[in-house]
């Protein structure tokens, strides 16, 4: 007589829609490289802790720390592209630079404020393309370049490390209720969320 099979678990079936994004400069790159999957995964994670919990109250409070720190971020930057836009009409600068190797991804997007998240990645990228632009064209010296491309790079990372925090917060308010067994269950399968296109990105940076 054949042993019944044990029902596997079911998955859940969350919604998610992939952005297909092109990311020029180096600085923009590097943050691909050593954050976008891990916020991503974090964002997931809090997403799937934060609903096993079941806590209201907490995840209100989550939701509106990470709104605070994306919108904060993205209003800082449009302040700094403004200015440097209005630098670039006053220097007559026109030409643009292309990129010798820009990446194209498929950001599989599975909350709100990975779509967010994934916008900032690409408000950066056009920030720095504004400040090589300006450099080329003279209008920004070597060390401003440097120092305000680093400046704003790091300022997003720190962003992104404030939201693997705020994970581990969720994680260890599951353990203290003994629901790590059903956190790591769920967030335990690996979800996917970049992926790298095999197609090169065309040569073409944006204005």
């Amino acid at each position: 007589m054949a042993t019944p099979r044990p029902e596997s678990r079911r998955r859940f079936s969350r919604p998610v829609f992939d952005e297909h994004i092109t990311v020029h400069s180096d600085h923009a790159q590097r943050l691909i490289d050593r954050g976008l999957f891990r916020v991503s995964s974090a964002l997931y994670a809090i997403d799937v802790i934060l609903r096993i919990i079941g806590d209201d109250d907490e995840m209100d409070q989550v939701e509106a720390i990470v709104n605070e720190l994306i919108h904060s971020f993205a209003q800082a930057m449009s302040s700094e592209q403004e200015q440097l836009t209005v630098l670039r009409t006053q220097r007559g600068v026109t030409r643009v630079p292309r990129y010798e190797a820009p990446r194209t991804l498929t950001v599989h997007v599975h909350s709100p404020q990975m779509a967010q998240y994934t916008a900032l990645i690409q408000s950066l990228d056009q920030l720095m393309i504004m400040i090589d632009t300006l450099w080329l064209n003279g209008a920004l010296t070597s060390k401003q370049r440097v120092n305000g491309c680093f400046a704003w790079r790091v300022r997003l990372l720190r962003i992104g490390r404030e939201i693997i925090n705020l994970e581990r917060r969720a994680r260890a308010s599951a353990d203290r209720q003994g629901k790590a067994a059903e956190v790591q269950a769920e967030t335990g399968e690996g979800l996917v969320v970049v992926d790298q296109d095999v197609e090169d990105a065309g040569p073409e940076a944006a204005a």
